[in-house]
């Protein structure tokens, strides 16, 4: 019998930004992962609507944050979040930062995107919340896992390379054959020490057509899915039932 095996694990700390690779991660129960998608930028909205999305994941809509489907510019930039200060960097190399403990900070990432980017209208306002982040999921909470071989299957189908990082997940296995995941759904899974349920298959969207660090696209990946399999699902959403730490060479039981 094959064993699932952990292998790569990241972070976004700002949502539909950045893919931070790390050999752990911290694993909250009913939250997420520890600095996964705790920044978010609004846009279509003014200021105080901005605060009542960061405070509130109840009143969120996706419709109105900035990510790779409604601004593929986004995805040029890498965020990276360390000893409570954010760095911004565009082809690698760091345009600015800012410290946590002044919020008047966060508009100067604002002013910074708006400038780049020749955005006259609509500022996109940067938001905070560790205990409620900016998932896709919104107001639920949620972990990404992708089995590699799936990708790879896809990959065979298609006769072409396709990037593992076009899909920013969390979690990636391997040591399994292509899509056994999906039969984990509304099952539990203990990956290392850490208990999850497995929600849904993950539906996927135009941000995955991007080439990986540019905003041009150079494939219609969900068609091709839909092709394929008759769907456009790569992945399944884990919901983190106990506190804890996953690692690199971890093992997932059933």
């Amino acid at each position: 019998m094959k064993i699932p095996i952990i292998e790569k694990l990241y972070y976004s700390p700002v949502k539909s930004l950045s893919f931070t690779n790390t050999m752990n991660l911290i694993v909250k129960r009913n939250i997420g992962i520890k600095n996964d998608r705790i920044f978010a930028f609004t846009r279509l909205i003014e200021k105080d609507e901005s605060v009542i999305y960061e405070k509130n994941p109840e009143e969120r809509n996706l419709n109105f944050f900035l990510t790779l489907k409604n601004s593929p510019f986004l995805n040029k930039y890498n965020f990276e979040f360390r000893f409570n200060e954010l760095f911004l960097f565009l082809n690698k190399k760091l345009i600015n930062k800012i410290a946590l403990d002044n919020k008047d900070n966060f508009k100067i990432f604002s002013n910074e995107l708006m400038r780049r980017e020749k955005l006259i209208t609509n500022t996109p306002y940067l938001i905070h919340n560790e205990d409620c982040p900016f998932f896709d999921t919104m107001p639920y909470n949620s972990i990404s896992l992708i089995n590699i071989n799936s990708i790879k299957d896809f990959e065979k189908k298609i006769n072409r390379k396709i990037e593992f990082e076009r899909f920013r997940a969390n979690i990636y296995i391997k040591n399994i054959d292509p899509w056994i995941e999906f039969n984990w759904i509304n099952k539990k899974i203990l990956v290392n020490d850490c208990l999850f349920k497995v929600v849904k298959k993950i539906s996927r969207c135009s941000a995955t057509n991007l080439i990986p660090n540019f905003d041009t696209s150079d494939i219609n990946l969900p068609r091709k899915l839909r092709e394929c399999y008759g769907c456009s699902d790569m992945g399944i959403y884990l919901m983190p039932l106990s506190d804890g730490e996953i690692k690199t060479g971890g093992i997932i039981k059933l």
